[in-house]
């Protein structure tokens, strides 16, 4: 069962059910998957939490992380993150270059501000060099987007990004390891 879910952890298995987005007639029986332990052990997190943002598209995290150690098919090296901190609702793009990240954020900023009919207000990155280019802080600018840059070696403080890289890899790893597959899928 854990695998038709994508490794998610019975908690949320539990609160899909409550919401009636998914159907198991008894919960007890799901056993603990030996992948999904294995190959979500980590560090303790960081005790640090801000606020939850007010309002949709109020604070936006990114992140982009890789190079992976197998590209993706396609060449995709890696991927870059956008998760709203109010609705923690995410897009995931898999890219070639980290260089791809503006790209990809002025596409991810056009549709959810259309979606939504409300605008991005700030975006916390890490200090990566695709968030520092003067392209991309210029658009930041010229849309009255505020940038919030973590200090460097701090990257908890962009742990929203950061948990959700985390646990896509976490997800990817399992469902491989689960799979017997090779590493190149």
């Amino acid at each position: 069962m854990i695998l038709r879910v994508g490794h998610i952890s019975k908690d949320r298995i539990r609160r899909l059910v409550d919401s009636k987005n998914l159907k198991i007639d008894d919960l007890d029986h799901i056993s603990t998957c030996e992948s999904c332990l294995k190959e979500k052990m980590t560090k303790k997190p960081f005790v640090g939490q801000s606020a939850i943002a007010n309002g949709l598209l109020d604070l936006v995290y990114t992140d982009v992380c890789g190079p992976l150690s197998i590209p993706a098919r396609g060449g995709f090296s890696y991927f870059v993150t956008f998760t709203d901190d109010h609705s923690r609702y995410g897009y995931v793009h898999l890219v070639r270059y980290k260089s791809e990240a503006f790209g990809r954020f002025k596409e991810y900023r056009l549709e959810v501000e259309n979606q939504t009919n409300r605008k991005i207000k700030a975006l916390r990155s890490d200090r990566g060099s695709e968030y520092l280019s003067g392209e991309f802080i210029d658009h930041l600018k010229e849309n009255g987007i505020l940038s919030q840059w973590t200090p460097p070696g701090m990257q908890q403080l962009n742990g929203v990004a950061e948990r959700r890289n985390r646990t896509l890899l976490d997800m990817v790893r399992s469902m491989l390891n689960f799979t017997e597959l090779l590493s190149s899928f």
